[in-house]
């Protein structure tokens, strides 16, 4: 039970006491044939309780290490959940979010517009902000929901594919900017792309468009988007630098750095920045794209 239970330093404490009758035993009767007998299986007796109390405290010690490696795991399992996220909220909010700045700002400062764009600068406004409250709660309920196996993923809002960079695009034009989109693979290829690759492609082309209108008001951006199965799916988005201006539209700053990290995680690559001539600014992903 000592063996088994307390620090080593006790248990051989305990197990040199034990012995000490067997060598008094010697002593006292002398070192003849049955006295060595005797105290040889009383020194194997007491061994075989240390030996057998320790094999106990080793799977004792094993359990406990399985149990904190399983909540380690489980620990981990949801941080990373909770850092999906909040990629998704970054993502997805301020996408909308910069939406309503765009067409909020430009009310105020052209106050007399004809009533026709302000009533669109209105609905724009309306939807966006719907939607933004929308995936907020989605997003929430996840967090709400105790982590329990897949249970906490399934309920996930549904994620993007690379089909909807259309609808994404037509959103970006609603919302005032000037897009040059060219999407090279059909549409029966694009709806079938990987989940994972799609739905990467669709947060670089986002957040790209985002930062552009976020950064480089009234410019135009171009957008080319190609690739089939079985070769990389390629992304650029480019767009002049506009000098002086800036965003009052707050960000994190942590994007693009976060999207090179998931692109990374794909198994692509993304690169970013303003080119050597500082009038164009790009955003350039690869990924893969296996055949089915």
């Amino acid at each position: 039970t000592v063996a088994a239970m307390r620090p080593p330093r006790t248990a051989g404490a305990v197990t040199a006491l034990a012995l000490v009758p067997s060598a008094l035993y010697v002593a006292v009767y002398g070192p003849g044939p049955r006295a060595l007998s005797t105290a040889l299986t009383g020194a194997v007796l007491v061994g075989g309780a240390v030996g057998w109390g320790l094999f106990v405290r080793g799977l004792r010690e094993r359990a406990e290490q399985a149990r904190r490696e399983a909540a380690l795991r489980a620990e981990h399992a949801r941080r990373r959940e909770r850092e999906a996220i909040a990629h998704e909220m970054h993502d997805t909010l301020a996408h909308r979010l910069s939406l309503l700045s765009v067409h909020a700002g430009a009310l105020q400062v052209n106050p007399g517009a004809p009533p026709a764009q302000v009533r669109q600068a209105a609905e724009v406004i309306r939807d966006s902000a719907h939607q933004a409250l929308e995936e907020l709660q989605q997003l929430l309920g996840v967090l709400r929901t105790p982590a329990a196996g897949d249970g906490a993923r399934s309920s996930s809002p549904p994620q993007p594919v690379l089909g909807d960079v259309t609808r994404l695009v037509e959103e970006a034009r609603t919302a005032g900017t000037d897009v040059d989109f060219v999407l090279d693979c059909t549409p029966a290829d694009a709806d079938g792309a990987p989940t994972a690759t799609g739905r990467t492609a669709y947060r670089i082309v986002q957040e790209a468009l985002t930062n552009a209108r976020k950064h480089a008001p009234g410019q135009p951006v171009r957008l080319v988007v190609r690739g089939t199965p079985g070769a990389d799916l390629t992304i650029e988005v480019t767009n002049s630098v506009t000098t002086g201006s800036t965003s009052r539209v707050p960000g994190s700053g942590l994007g693009l750095i976060g999207l090179t990290e998931r692109a990374a995680l794909a198994g692509g690559e993304l690169r970013h920045g303003v080119h050597d001539d500082g009038t164009t600014h790009s955003v350039r992903a690869r990924l893969p794209w296996p055949a089915a």
